[in-house]
């Protein structure tokens, strides 16, 4: 196991800690939780890039790498935000996309299992990249304004925070939706794509 599939593959625990940190123990939030939720997802969210990075540099890219990669980033964000709604953080309002963008996550894993079954490797599409990117911001601004709600507001340097909270919480709505529709298009451009590896026939 090398480097850069230890970094993929660190951001499964790093989820798992991010939402432990989130759930309220006895009924209290634990001190500075939100913010070093934040932290830590950010930290998740960067060995994305710097994973691929170092596998170039160091010469050591292979199909495991781009599969794992590909699947991690959905168990990272897709855990985060399926447990942000099960914690009551994300509103209900928000059980219609992150259903859309489980099920296209979904779709094209099956596709990406279907084609490695065919000895064929997907690499992920740019589209694909953006829309993940744009689900990691909206993951951040949800932990960003918890952690001004909960970390900040009791401070006076945070004042100036305090007084964007609408702001963010509105900001954290609007990119889940523009991510939600983004998953789409790109899913949409997939299958359009690789329609040829479902149907392809073997016999």
């Amino acid at each position: 196991m090398n480097l850069p599939n230890l970094l993929t593959l660190s951001r499964i625990p790093l989820m798992v800690i991010v939402v432990a940190l989130l759930h309220p123990w006895n009924d209290k939030p634990i001190p500075w939780a939100w913010t070093a939720a934040l932290c830590l997802f950010l930290f998740g969210a960067l060995t994305d890039w710097l994973d691929g990075w170092l596998a170039r540099r160091l010469g050591q890219v292979s199909d495991f790498g781009k599969f794992m990669d590909a699947l991690v980033d959905k168990i990272f964000t897709m855990g985060t935000f399926v447990s942000l709604l099960a914690l009551g953080i994300v509103g209900l309002w928000a059980l219609f996309p992150i259903l859309l963008i489980l099920a296209r996550e979904f779709l094209i894993t099956g596709l990406r299992l279907v084609a490695a079954a065919q000895g064929k490797t997907l690499a992920a599409e740019k589209a694909g990249k953006v829309k993940t990117v744009m689900q990691i911001t909206s993951i951040c601004l949800f932990l960003a304004h918890g952690a001004i709600v909960h970390d900040f507001s009791n401070l006076k340097a945070g004042e100036t925070l305090v007084s964007w909270t609408v702001q963010v919480a509105q900001a954290a709505q609007f990119t889940l939706i523009l991510a939600c529709l983004l998953t789409l298009y790109s899913g949409i451009n997939y299958l359009v794509k690789y329609w040829n590896v479902f149907t392809a026939n073997h016999n």
